[in-house]
C-alpha cells in the first residue's frame, strides 16, 4: 500500500451520433486530453476528506451532486477492505461541468485509477468500465458506457447502442475547437422534439438520421486515413441534419456558421443540443486562433481547445 497516489483521465466529446445513437445508429466519441482531471489519494491521520473544485470536507456530508462519487468512493473502500482508512482524496479538474463533456465519467475514472494505485493493485480496462459504471448509474441512471470508455481511452471510440464500444485509431494533426453558447443545452426536450418528428414526418425524420449514420462511417473513414477535410466537411453536413431536426438552436448556428466564415474546415453542434456547445475543426493553431477570436465575436461565453499531434 502506498502512502500517495494519483489517478489521471481526461474529458471527451461526441463528434458525431447525436441523436442518431438512439436510433440505431453509431457514434464517435474523441478524447480531449489537454481538458484533464486528477484525483490525488493522500493517507492522514484521521477523517475522510474529500477536495473538489466546488466541495471542500468530509466524504459523508458531500451533497446530492456528488452522490455517485460518495458511493463510488465507498465501494472502493469496502472492496479493499479498508472501509475505515482515513485519506484526503483531491480532485483537479480542467473539464467544464454539464457542457457534455464527460465530467462525471473523468471523475470516476480518475478516481478508480487513484484507489488501485494506491493498493498497488493491477486494473484491466474492462474492470474499469464495470467500476465506472457504478458512478455512472448513480449520476445518469442507465449510462451507455460510451462517456466512461471515451474518459479512459487516448483514441477516438465508436459506438453502437447495446451493441458495440469499440476504439478506433486515429492519427490526426489539427485543432478541435469547443465554443459554448453560454445557454445550457437541454437534452431531454431536444430528444423529444427527435421522438415527435419520427411520429408526425418519419419518412423524413428516418432520412435524416440514416444520414448522420452514413456521415459517422465516413468520419469513422476519416479517422483511419487522417483525412482532417474529410472529417470537416462531414462535420459540416451533420450540423445541416441536426438543424433540420430541430435540435439546434440560433445561437448553436450563429457559432458554426461564424467558425467556417473564419476558416474552420468544418463545424456542428455536439451534444443534444437546443443551446449547449458547437465543435469546429481547423488544420493550423493560427487557424485555430483565428476561429476562437470569431467565436467570442459572435457571442461564445467560452471556447476550450485540443490539439491533436500526429505519433
Amino acid at each position: 500500500m502506498k502512502s500517495e497516489s494519483m489517478g489521471k483521465s481526461h474529458a471527451k466529446v461526441i463528434l458525431i451520433g447525436d441523436h442518431s445513437v438512439v436510433y440505431g445508429q453509431p457514434a464517435i466519441a474523441i478524447p480531449l486530453p489537454d481538458l484533464a482531471m486528477t484525483a490525488t489519494l493522500k493517507e492522514r491521520q484521521a477523517g475522510q476528506v474529500v477536495l473538489t473544485p466546488n466541495y471542500q470536507g468530509p466524504m459523508e456530508a458531500m451533497g446530492e451532486v456528488y452522490e455517485g462519487v460518495r458511493q463510488l468512493i465507498t465501494h472502493l473502500l469496502t472492496y479493499f477492505d479498508a472501509v475505515e482508512m482515513p485519506f484526503t482524496l483531491e480532485i483537479e479538474s480542467k473539464i467544464p461541468q454539464e457542457r457534455g463533456m464527460g465530467s462525471s465519467a473523468a471523475s470516476a475514472i480518475a478516481i478508480i485509477r487513484a484507489f488501485f494505485d494506491f493498493f498497488e493493485t493491477p486494473l484491466s480496462d474492462q474492470d474499469l468500465q464495470k467500476w465506472a459504471n457504478i458512478e455512472e448509474a448513480v449520476t445518469h441512471g442507465s449510462p451507455s458506457g460510451l462517456d466512461a470508455a471515451t474518459s479512459a481511452s487516448d483514441v477516438p471510440v465508436w459506438f453502437i447502442k447495446n451493441e458495440t464500444i469499440e476504439t478506433l485509431q486515429m492519427n490526426l494533426e489539427g485543432y478541435l475547437i469547443i465554443a459554448d453558447t453560454g445557454i445550457r443545452g437541454q437534452t431531454g426536450l431536444a430528444v423529444s422534439v427527435v421522438r415527435q418528428q419520427m411520429e408526425t414526418k418519419p419518412k423524413e425524420t428516418q432520412n435524416h438520421i440514416e444520414a448522420l449514420g452514413a456521415i459517422a462511417y465516413q468520419m469513422r473513414n476519416g479517422l483511419s486515413h487522417d483525412d482532417l477535410h474529410e472529417i470537416g466537411q462531414a462535420m459540416t453536413d451533420a450540423h445541416t441534419h441536426l438543424k433540420a431536426l430541430g435540435v439546434s438552436h440560433p445561437s448553436l448556428d450563429r457559432l458554426v456558421e461564424a467558425a467556417i466564415a473564419a476558416g474552420a474546415i468544418g463545424a456542428k453542434l455536439t451534444g443534444g443540443g437546443v443551446g449547449g456547445a458547437m465543435l469546429a475543426l481547423t488544420e493550423t493553431k493560427a487557424q485555430a486562433q483565428a476561429v476562437i477570436k470569431a467565436l467570442q465575436q459572435a457571442g461564445a461565453q467560452e471556447t476550450w481547445s485540443q490539439h491533436y499531434h500526429k505519433k
